[in-house]
Formats: C-alpha cells, structure tokens, sequence
C-alpha cells in the first residue's frame, strides 16, 4: 500500500518525506487556504519535494471549466494529479482528461455506486472519504470493502485511495480492507510508529544492554 501524505505545510512534508517511505501527497482547496502561499509558488514547491504523484483540485462547477483548468495544473509539474469532484460535471471531465492522458484523482466519494462511475469514467484514484462517513454513524472503511470487491469483479483499474484518515486504526484498516493508497495528515502520520508496549521493550533492552557493560563500538 502507498502512503500519501494530507498536507501543504511544506516544512512537515518534508520532514516526513525525509523518511524515504512516502509515496505521494494529496491537497485540496482548505489545506492550500491554511498555507497562505500562493497557489502556484506552493503546488511546484510540493511537487519538486514529492517525487510521486500529487492531488491538485480543481475549482469549477462545470465540466467544461474543469477539464482547462486540469489541463493547466497538470502543465506545473509532471507528477500532478487533478482531484474532481464526483458530481456528474466531474465524471464528464474525467472521460475527457483521461482521454487525453491526464491523471485524475475524483474526489469526496462516499459510495460503491460513486466509485463505479469513476472507474467508468477511467480516473486514475478515486477517494472514499471514510472518516467523514464514521462522522455520520456509517461504516467508512467498510466502504473500502465494498469498493474493492467491486473493482475485482470487473478488473478496473482505478486505485482505491482511502481519504479523510482521522486515526492511526483508519490507516490499518484500510489496509486490510484492500485501500491501494491512504492519504494521512502529518499530525496522524507522526502517531503509526507509537505503541506503549515498544516503548515499555525498548526501554528493558535499553537498561539491559548497559547493565552488560559490553559495547558495539
């Protein structure tokens, strides 16, 4: 599985991604308004620092709009991704940047039905937005499920990105549940290497090894 990092705030992108494990990066219209970067400036920041893919979303109603303004954010760097919404005016961008070969991420999906017209539509990721769906008392990572199962009875090709990740369980879960990708906010990313129970070994190794008085160099 690929883990995408949630984010603009490019100090932490590239603390994360000096760890030499992430594979991508996912913006949307809110995180680029906390940057307070201009647009362009910040997304060839991001994408000179990330070598994988990146989520960039497009701001229109129609799709007509959707598609020139795909067109020009995959111009700025050749590792851009262009997030649509899935609306019919973003399944209909879709079919047409996919047919000119733009990559395409459509998302805010919350259902199995939503993921096969993005698959339809030939978009390279579509992203289930799971903790939003866990927010409304439904099961999000069930939702993965359901996509997955689909997407193997008919062999698409579009790659499951598990989005809205609010806890370290949503990123386990959706992995076993068959996510290609989950995309993490840095303050979530920073939590998967904790466990109180290898703190509690490593500190017994710790005080072991000194209590031995040997000595690797």
């Amino acid at each position: 599985m690929d883990f995408f990092l949630d984010s603009t705030d490019l100090e932490e992108i590239k603390r994360l991604n000096s760890l030499g494990i992430i594979d991508g990066l996912t913006t949307n219209p809110s995180l680029i308004y906390k940057a307070k970067t201009p647009f362009e400036k910040l997304i060839r920041n991001i994408c000179s620092e990330i070598n994988g893919p990146v989520s960039v979303e497009t701001v229109a109603e129609k799709s007509s709009q959707m598609v020139e303004q795909g067109i020009k954010l995959s111009k700025m760097a050749k590792n851009i991704v262009v997030k649509l919404p899935m609306t019919w005016e973003g399944v209909k961008a879709c079919v047409e940047l996919s047919k000119i070969n733009v990559h395409t991420n459509v998302t805010l999906c919350f259902s199995a039905a939503q993921a096969i017209l993005a698959a339809k539509a030939g978009a390279t990721y579509v992203s289930p937005f799971i903790g939003r769906l866990d927010d409304a008392n439904l099961d999000g990572v069930e939702l993965i499920r359901e996509i997955k199962k689909v997407y193997s009875n008919f062999n698409y090709d579009t790659k499951i990105l598990a989005a809205s990740i609010r806890t370290k369980n949503h990123v386990s879960q959706s992995a076993i549940a068959g996510a290609d990708v989950v995309t993490i906010p840095t303050k979530v990313f920073d939590t998967l290497v904790n466990h109180n129970l290898t703190d509690q070994g490593l500190e017994i190794f710790n005080s072991d090894w000194k209590k031995s008085g040997q000595k690797i160099l």
